[in-house]
């Protein structure tokens, strides 16, 4: 679970009990439509009566619903009309999703389209093009995405200024100081590749099935900087496939996404 930026124990504007509870809302995902305490608590690493406090009171609230067999819970209405609020805020599918659809259409039928932003040290996914093959990758707005090795994550690391850059490094080793050296190293790739090629690539860095090139893309008031992704699974989509057929229509696309 990633931590909230900054010191909350000097931070007297920091509201911890909100900070936790918007800890156990993050620990659900597209994988797991119900937890327990006890996985929540893993997830969160939460106390378990601290937990079964929140869960309550997020229940009374709207924002979990409790499943009365098994004790579990599930995201509630209220969540989603954050979110949905959220997007229409954005109004990222007005605006991004005609791009992508015609990005996606092209030689190889698996491939996938999808647009993240950043959120710590996560690239969450707020727009998706999917493929209608049978086989492809399982991709859903809002997914999670690890900011340094996935391409849509470092397309984004990649347009950053060199002090939120090392921002996000910082961030990132304080969550996995053992991975401190390669989290460098990664952005370092992302750096040098987006110079040299225009877009940035993750050939089985996050995951060995999955190939996937990406480029920034900044919102018209300069705000937001979007990763913009193509990919697929790696016995279907290759390296060099992304990069001869997919990589110029991607940095185009890139372009005209950032004049919108």
């Amino acid at each position: 679970m990633e931590k909230f930026e900054g010191d909350a124990e000097t931070d007297r504007q920091f509201v911890t009990a909100l900070a936790r509870g918007l800890d156990i809302l993050s620990a659900f995902d597209g994988q797991s439509r119900y937890l327990s305490n006890s996985a929540l608590a893993t997830r969160s690493g939460l106390a378990k009566p601290t937990v079964s406090r929140l869960t309550h009171t997020l229940t009374r609230t709207g924002h979990l619903v409790r499943n009365p067999e098994s004790g579990e819970y599930r995201l509630g209405a209220k969540v989603l009309q954050l979110g949905f609020s959220a997007l229409s805020a954005m109004s990222v599918s007005e605006l991004y999703l005609p791009e992508m659809e015609a990005l996606s259409v092209g030689p190889n039928p698996y491939v996938t389209v999808a647009l993240a932003e950043q959120v710590g040290n996560r690239a969450i996914y707020v727009a998706t093009q999917k493929s209608t093959q049978a086989v492809t990758l399982s991709l859903y707005v809002g997914a999670r995405l690890p900011l340094f090795y996935s391409a849509v994550g470092r397309a984004i690391l990649a347009r950053l200024e060199p002090d939120a850059r090392a921002a996000a490094v910082s961030l990132g080793a304080a969550e996995f100081p053992e991975q401190k050296a390669r989290i460098q190293a990664s952005v370092d790739i992302a750096v040098g590749d987006y110079e040299t090629l225009g877009y940035v690539r993750s050939f089985g860095d996050w995951k060995k099935e999955i190939n996937a090139i990406a480029v920034p893309v900044t919102s018209l008031d300069g705000s937001t900087i979007y990763g913009l992704n193509v990919g697929g699974p790696s016995f279907l989509v290759s390296p060099e496939e992304l990069e001869n057929d997919y990589a110029e229509r991607l940095m185009v696309a890139g372009k005209q996404l950032s004049s919108k």
